[in-house]
Order: C-alpha cells, then sequence, then structure tokens
C-alpha cells in the first residue's frame, strides 16, 4: 500500500526504517518454529520487494537482519536452521543481483561484523551453526541458475572465512593472558583480510591496543602506519588524493 512511500530517497527513509523494525521485532522476540516459517517468508519478500534498502546507501539494516539471520541459524530447531540459512542464501543472491552479478561485499562484510558480535553475545561457532554453514554451502553447490558465475565461490569464501573467525577467536581465548601469541592470532586474521580493507583496519586497531598496553610502542606504530597506508590506498583508488606515485609500498621509508 505504501510502496511509494518506503521506496523514497532509494528507500533510505523514516517509514522504511519503521517497517524493518516491525519486520526485527518478530526475531527478536522468541517465537515457534511454525511462526518464524512465516516471519521467514514475510523477510523474503520485503528484501525482495526493496533491496537498495539493504544494499545501497547506509548498511544499518543489512547488519542488522544479517545479526538477526544468524542468530537463527544457531537456533535448537533443525527447521528454523534450515529456514534461517534459505533465507541467509537468498539475501546473499539478491545482493548479488543487485550488484549486477559482480560481488556480494556488503552483505560479505556485515555477515562477518554480525558473527564477530555474536560471539560475544550468543557464543556462537558450535555444532548447529556449523550445520547451518553446510546447508548454506549445499545450497550454493545445487544452485544451478547460478553454476556459470562467480557466485557460489563467492559463498564459499564466506563462509571458510566465517569459520575461520571463529576459530580465531576460540583460540584467542585459550591464548588471552599470552600478549604475543594474542598478537600473532589477530595478525594472522588480518592478513586474512587483505581484500576487505574495512576488516584489516579493524583487526589493526586491536593489535595496536594490545601493543600499547604491553608497553610495545614501536609494535603499536607500526600497526597504525600499517592502518594509515591501507586508507591512503583506498583514497588512492578512490580518485581523492594522488600524493603517492604507487600505492601503500610508498608508506615503506616511515
Amino acid at each position: 500500500t505504501f510502496q511509494r512511500q518506503l521506496q523514497q530517497s532509494d528507500c533510505q527513509n523514516v517509514l522504511m526504517k519503521k517497517v524493518f523494525d516491525t519486520h526485527m521485532l518478530f526475531l527478536q522476540i522468541n517465537q515457534s518454529a511454525a511462526a518464524l516459517k512465516h516471519v521467514f517468508a514475510a523477510l523474503r519478500l520485503f528484501v525482495g520487494k526493496f533491496p537498495s534498502a539493504f544494499f545501497q546507501g547506509q548498511a544499518d539494516l543489512c547488519g542488522s537482519l544479517c545479526y538477526e539471520i544468524l542468530k537463527c541459524c544457531n537456533h535448537r530447531s533443525r527447521s528454523t536452521q534450515t529456514e534461517a540459512s534459505a533465507l541467509l542464501y537468498f539475501f546473499m543472491r539478491k545482493n548479488f543481483e543487485f550488484n549486477k552479478q559482480k560481488s556480494i561485499v556488503r552483505s560479505h562484510l556485515q555477515l562477518i561484523k554480525a558473527v564477530s558480535q555474536l560471539i560475544a553475545d550468543a557464543g556462537i561457532g558450535g555444532s548447529r551453526f556449523q550445520h547451518s554453514l553446510a546447508i548454506i554451502n549445499n545450497f550454493a553447490n545445487g544452485d544451478k541458475q547460478m553454476k556459470n558465475v562467480n557466485f557460489p565461490a563467492e559463498v564459499k569464501d564466506l563462509t571458510k572465512r566465517i569459520r575461520t573467525v571463529l576459530m580465531a577467536t576460540a583460540q584467542m581465548k585459550e591464548h588471552e593472558k599470552d600478549p604475543e601469541m594474542l598478537v600473532d592470532l589477530q595478525y594472522s586474521l588480518a592478513n586474512s583480510y587483505a581484500s576487505t580493507p574495512e576488516l584489516r583496519r579493524t583487526w589493526l586497531e586491536s593489535m595496536a591496543k594490545i601493543h600499547a598496553r604491553n608497553g610495545d610502542l614501536s609494535e603499536a606504530a607500526m600497526c597504525y602506519i600499517h592502518i594509515a597506508a591501507l586508507i591512503a590506498e583506498y583514497l588512492k583508488r578512490k580518485g581523492k588524493i594522488n600524493i603517492f606515485k604507487t600505492n601503500c609500498v610508498s608508506i615503506n621509508i616511515i
């Protein structure tokens, strides 16, 4: 009924936020498995009708939806896990189609961020969550329409990275009293995000804080210089600055 109003400003408006929050409320309040099935169907329709609300402009709605769906992927009901995994696969597929079959960068980034949050909030990562990741991979393998594009490979890469974050976080908890081992694990995780500067920066900042806390100031400075190099290269690629002849390698002199 209010489709025109919802689509104003590329779906970045107050009414859209209210409708979205109402949908989210159904996931945030405990529901029966039967009710959740209808909630997931409603969300599929919602994402299908208003993709720009999630894949364009601010990433708030995309991040919130990823968080709530991932929580359901850890649900004790197998049917709810399957429904949530199917919705998540559909969401990534819509992102891929919205980006003219180029990538799922936004959903990838927001899902990794959501996983990082959920590790602290809900303790995900057990067999239930691993089962959901396996379901998503099976969807990617069996999607005949996506056979000749790089979407299945992107989905597999994402689930692999989620597992890496889960494993690394578990190891970090084991070594939280060993600062050098902890930083080494964070460094490995930062390197695994060489293609995603935002997440790489997050882990480098975390490393810098640990170094500073332990009085290792030159190491902390190296982390910040690395972050500066990432930002400089990003700005250069965007055409915002032209102070470096090549790329972030130019900062080596510092």
